[in-house]
């Protein structure tokens, strides 16, 4: 993914000790891309998708109940006109930016980032505003100083056009720290049950095979503001662990992983061993023992004298049926046999054979 994309991930990460909500933009264009929208528009809270406009459709849709509930037609059709138009200037951006660095033709991306994060604790807000061309970071707005950020030379020149226009920072700086959570705020509200629920994660213990990291794996919990590590006799440990993401589920909740390397770690020490799973608005964690009994692993595990016992027991019922059955099919096959009409084709010949095979002519012609 693009490299905004890769920082807007960064901004989501915090501790779980803190509920940090969000509220972000992304703004996509994009020319000559097969099968792929020239302008996308996605809004999302709490990296939960609300609402979604695109070039093909020209219509600004929510995706979320609650936002249907709260929301009129004219509300709709006033989003829908204005990503219409951002769609025009973003597609005047791309050519600018083809001229800029010089590239005509072939494949282009613009993406714009923007949005802000209210702690519901400290009430501490922040901001953030951020583009991004070709998949590299092209110039982002730093609201202490009032002043834009630019990488690389192409940016520069688009650094010193901005920031000579000091109504459009203070615009900017405006809605990202007091109307852009003011919009949070409310959106958290209309979507109360959905966006404050809090659910806990089933923790699972895998190992691939014994040489294996032993990965702590949790899923279906919300919100994503969750933490998970593994502690060593009560302590936090970190020596040859690796933490995954964060990855969301198919259902609206969350997964993630912790992996510790236990091929170091002798049998008799696994005990000193705990994954823990923090998540905010719960006080109390979630602690499961790294135990051998609890690891579920895909490696062959002996059989036990019960299993045995009852394997055997069934063997031994399959071939006493098979052996009635045969009797059964033997017995009913000798009857017929015995009991051919004497008109039949072959009766004769087995009469005949039945005593002594005689060739007397009274009985053929009979």
């Amino acid at each position: 993914m693009f490299t905004v994309l890769s920082l807007l991930l960064l901004a989501g990460a915090h501790s779980a000790t803190a509920r940090t909500h969000s509220l972000k933009y992304f703004y996509t264009a994009s020319s000559q891309v097969p099968n792929f929208p020239e302008f996308v528009a996605v809004g999302l809270i709490d990296e939960v998708q609300m609402f979604h406009y695109d070039s093909n459709t020209k219509k600004a849709e929510p995706k979320q109940d609650w936002m249907l509930s709260t929301t009129d037609s004219q509300y709709w059709e006033s989003q829908t006109q204005y990503y219409l138009d951002k769609q025009q200037v973003y597609k005047n951006h791309i050519e600018i930016a083809k001229e800029r660095f010089n590239k005509t033709g072939a494949l282009h991306i613009i993406q714009q980032m923007l949005g802000c994060e209210w702690d519901d604790e400290t009430g501490e807000v922040n901001g953030f505003k951020q583009y991004g061309y070709d998949g590299e970071d092209f110039i982002s707005l730093d609201l202490e100083t009032e002043t834009w950020i630019a990488p690389t030379p192409q940016s520069f020149i688009t650094k010193l056009k901005m920031e000579q226009d000091k109504t459009f920072i203070a615009r900017s700086k405006n809605y990202l720290l007091e109307e852009c959570p003011s919009w949070l705020k409310k959106f958290l509200e209309q979507g109360r049950s959905s966006l404050l629920r809090t659910e806990l994660p089933r923790i699972s213990l895998l190992q691939k095979s014994p040489s294996s990291p032993v990965s702590c794996y949790a899923t279906g919990f919300f919100p994503d503001s969750a933490m998970l590590f593994w502690r060593k006799d009560g302590e936090e440990h970190y020596e040859d662990v690796y933490l995954g993401e964060v990855l969301p589920n198919h259902d609206g909740t969350f997964q993630m992983s912790a992996d510790l390397n236990v091929s170091l770690i002798s049998p008799e020490d696994w005990r000193r061993y705990d994954c823990v799973f923090q998540i905010s608005g719960v006080k109390e964690d979630i602690v499961t023992k790294l135990d051998k009994d609890s690891v579920e692993s895909n490696r062959e595990k002996p059989i036990s004298v019960t299993t045995i016992i009852i394997i055997i027991i069934i063997i031994a019922a399959v071939v006493a049926h098979a052996v009635v059955i045969g009797l059964i099919v033997y017995r009913r096959k000798k009857a017929q046999c015995t009991s051919l009409p004497v008109n039949d084709p072959g009766a004769s010949e087995l009469l005949r054979s039945d005593d002594g095979g005689s060739n007397s002519p009274s009985e053929t012609s009979s």
